[in-house]
């Protein structure tokens, strides 16, 4: 279109075509995106890469809530859940992070979205998934841990894994980056694994937990557990297995529902034969009260507490009970992203988000 033209248009007109000229010319570098172009060349435009491939800019809720969020002051990012990628090897029925992509950012991206939250005040990350060590067979959580601990210099680092995946040669290379290493186990009967999803074919979940717990004490990495309670464990009692394992913390987790990931018409599971009653879930706990690592998390605290980024650091609303993806932080940056993430700070402290996280403040007997 002329330039001469352009300007003669009405100003609401002029700018819907300067936005659909832009669309074209971002197309167009995201086409170009395997040639390599020079560092030194001013580009107006976002270089081609993941951001051409994102999902949709359904992004940030809209309405008198996201007026409102706007309104509000930004939190500090103190402690972000990272799930940098949706693929697992495991099928847990209730599972509330599905894998409805397989898009992994590139290393350096990851890398340039985790130095922005140091610098927005983020203080722990934890990698979590999907299964964290499927991408690369570890390799590319293992570049994360260290990136985050020796160049950012993060006071905590942790992961969030099944284990089935964790061989002892990724501690020897990458342990003394990891603060903490959390291991996902319902329950301490086979049986009762396979039927929620945690099958290893001929491998035993709990042998497996067994190993990863002596790795952690030869390596020095805090050890965690994390529970989900439903319907097919509500009634164990686990009370002798985690007191012998001896965990830093031992999470005990409400079974969730999240609309679009574990229930509803596009959900990729059907969560609702796992879900319990509250009262069901006060006597889980009432029943393992002596257990002095034991940190529970209702629905209610679990819900808004968590800063969840996504594959693409996008942060995840869950509000409104599913998953509302604001902007990415690569986008647009920290502060505007997080302003629609739905994060209750309050609640964030109420629950014991922040405790020692850090390695080398803990007076362990490795």
């Amino acid at each position: 279109m002329p330039l001469g033209l352009l300007c003669r248009l009405p100003l609401a007109v002029a700018r819907a075509v300067l936005a659909a000229l832009r669309g074209r010319l971002g197309a167009l570098c995201w086409s170009l995106a395997p040639l390599p172009l020079p560092l030194s060349l001013p580009l107006p435009l976002p270089l081609p890469g993941w951001r051409r491939v994102s999902a949709p800019s359904s992004a940030a809720p809209a309405g008198p809530r996201r007026e409102r969020e706007q309104d509000d002051a930004s939190p500090t990012p103190t402690s972000v859940n990272y799930h940098f990628t949706r693929q697992c090897n495991y099928k847990c029925g209730f599972c509330f992070h599905t894998a409805k992509t397989s898009f992994v950012l590139p290393l350096e991206e990851a890398k340039r979205g985790l130095a922005m939250l140091k610098e927005a005040g983020m203080e722990k990350i934890n990698f979590s998934g999907g299964e964290p060590f499927l991408q690369d067979r570890g390799e590319f959580v293992g570049k994360l841990v260290q990136f985050c601990k020796q160049e950012l210099k993060l006071p905590s680092v942790s992961i969030v894994s099944n284990g089935s995946l964790i061989r002892e040669r990724w501690f020897k290379k990458y342990g003394e980056y990891l603060d903490i290493l959390a291991i996902s186990c319902d329950s301490f009967d086979e049986d009762v694994n396979v039927l929620i999803g945690r099958g290893q074919g001929k491998k035993n979940h709990v042998e497996n937990l067994h190993k990863l717990r002596q790795w952690c004490r030869e390596y020095a990495v805090a050890f965690k557990i994390n529970s989900v309670i439903n319907r097919f464990n509500v009634e164990e009692d686990m009370n002798e297995q985690i007191k012998a394992l001896n965990p830093v913390r031992w999470k005990v987790f409400q079974c969730l529902l999240i609309e679009g990931e574990n229930t509803g018409e596009d959900a990729l599971r059907e969560a609702e034969k796992f879900v319990i009653s509250d009262e069901d879930f006060e006597q889980f706990l009432d029943r393992h009260k002596d257990v002095s690592c034991l940190v529970p998390e209702s629905n209610q605290k679990m819900r808004d507490s968590y800063l969840i980024l996504d594959e693409y650091m996008r942060f995840l609303n869950c509000r409104e009970g599913r998953k509302e993806p604001s902007k990415s932080i690569l986008d647009v940056g920290v502060q505007a992203a997080i302003k629609f993430s739905g994060f209750d700070e309050k609640m964030f402290l109420k629950r014991g988000g922040k405790y020692v996280w850090s390695k080398a403040d803990m007076k362990l007997d490795w």
